[in-house]
């Protein structure tokens, strides 16, 4: 069977040229980096390359750039190595769960936490941010691109505020790096998650942008690695196919990469909006990265969607890809003002830097049928 894989948000498939560029790691040039023989030296030469790729990606500096195991990791680095007991911390309601559950822990340790809400279309207001600020606020981590939606937040102003108040601000970009430019300077972010795996580099890798001058405990205690702030041996291998991603999403952008994926996104959108009806597109009218469509169908359940398209060869999904299977509807777009039925109902399709027009039409072909299908089973649906 044809398989079309629409699920980018999830992870991505290595891209050819990373699987290239990492496959001389795992055999012959497998040193240690932090030996001073000739294979750790190569191994050493190796990372810093990455690493050089992977600061220019945001326009940082490369001392700033900390290696880790993926997103949650780097989000956990940055919530744990800022706030003691008595701090205050504020979020969003939207956060992923990496976040979300770190305040949570955060908070049973003794810090404050506050939940800063979004609007019908899961837009964060800066002025709420600012008017959470209080006098002990330590740090402000705001997600910049929302990994079921696809929003963008107004980093730049929420960063502003921050800096005015001379309180940290850390930003998830995991959802939005290699979709749409990052610039940590623009930002004025003090950290930046991102995560190897949703921009065609290898599961396991990520990296935490941390700015000159940040003080972060650690979470892990060994070695010296990253400058102290993350110890264990590198993912040699890891590391260069992220460093690898960085570049092809560099080149990417120059080739006009953003404008093509999201014309396979909004053929897509609407082609099934005009093909279908009783559907709303979540957060249709918000900024958005191109590649991410988050559609309400009226009179179904999401979940029987999702396995009746895998059934017909195509992967999409109902929201994060560590909460499949949860019981509770989407913390996300409840916290819109969706409905638990509306929430239920959506479904989210996220395009690759695999993908074609003619993946697209595969699609197109399969989603009106499992609607129309699942909707003629359905005891709530009424036409």
């Amino acid at each position: 069977m044809q398989r079309v894989y629409l699920d980018n948000n999830a992870t991505t498939p290595l891209l050819p040229e990373v699987l290239e560029a990492m496959q001389p790691y795992f055999l012959g040039q497998f040193g240690n980096a932090s030996s001073i023989h000739q294979q750790g030296q190569q191994a050493r030469a190796a990372v810093e390359h990455a690493r050089e790729h992977v600061a220019d990606l945001i326009g940082a500096r490369e001392a700033e750039i900390v290696f880790t195991s993926g997103g949650t990791e780097g989000d956990n680095l940055a919530l744990f190595g800022l706030c003691k007991p008595g701090d205050h911390l504020i979020i969003s309601t939207i956060e992923h769960h990496a976040v979300l559950n770190s305040a949570q822990r955060l908070k049973e340790l003794g810090v404050e936490v506050t939940d800063v809400p979004v609007d019908g279309q899961g837009i964060v207001d800066p002025d709420a941010v600012k008017r959470a600020l209080r006098a002990n606020t330590r740090l402000i981590s705001i997600m910049l691109a929302n990994n079921e939606t696809g929003v963008v937040q107004n980093a730049v102003e929420i960063g502003k505020i921050a800096a005015e108040a001379d309180v940290y601000f850390h930003t998830d970009a995991v959802q939005a790096i290699a979709k749409i430019p990052v610039d940590v300077n623009e930002i004025r972010c003090d950290l930046l998650t991102l995560a190897g795996h949703k921009i065609h580099a290898p599961q396991g890798t990520g990296a935490l942008y941390v700015r000159k001058g940040t003080i972060l405990d650690p979470l892990f205690y060994g070695g010296r690695h990253e400058r102290s702030r993350r110890a264990g041996t590198e993912n040699l291998p890891g590391i260069v196919g992220l460093g690898k991603a960085a570049e092809l999403a560099m080149a990417w952008f120059e080739n006009d990469g953003p404008t093509r994926m999201a014309a396979l996104r909004d053929r897509l959108e609407q082609t099934v909006v005009s093909q279908l009806d009783q559907l709303t597109v979540n957060s249709g009218s918000a900024p958005r990265v191109p590649n991410t469509t988050n559609v309400s169908f009226d009179g179904i359940e999401g979940e029987a969607m999702v396995i009746a398209l895998d059934l017909k060869g195509l992967s999409v999904s109902t929201g994060a890809a560590c909460s499949s299977g949860a019981i509770e509807p989407s913390h996300v777009l409840t916290a819109m003002g969706l409905t638990p039925e509306q929430a239920r109902g959506s479904i989210r399709f996220s395009v690759g830097k695999q993908n074609t027009e003619a993946d697209i039409q595969f699609a197109l072909e399969r989603v009106p049928e499992v609607v129309a299908k699942l909707r003629e089973l359905s005891p709530v649906y009424r036409k």
